[in-house]
Formats: C-alpha cells, structure tokens, sequence
C-alpha cells in the first residue's frame, strides 16, 4: 500500500514525503472529528456503574 501510494504520488522525493505528511494528518484529522465519535456511541464503555 505504501508503495502504490509512494508511486502515484508526483513531485520529487522531497514534494511526496510533504504530500504524504499532510495525507497523514488529514487521516489522522478526519478519525478524530468523524470516526472516533461515532464509534463511542456504539460502545458501552460510556456507561458507568459507580454512583455519586
């Protein structure tokens, strides 16, 4: 995977490590905003069986 992703990549070696930084962060970005959220309303990990 990171081979096909290093190829389709353009630029120079310099432009494609950059480009694949912020792909990076993007992704990384994304499952906090989107992702992680709504998988937590699926777990029941949220539910507390320890009272005041």
């Amino acid at each position: 995977m990171d081979a096909v992703l290093w190829r389709s990549l353009p630029g120079r070696t310099w432009v494609r490590a950059v480009l694949c930084l912020v792909l990076a962060e993007l992704v990384v970005a994304a499952c906090f905003t989107w992702l992680f959220p709504w998988v937590s309303t699926l777990l029941p990990f949220t539910e507390s069986t320890v009272g005041p």
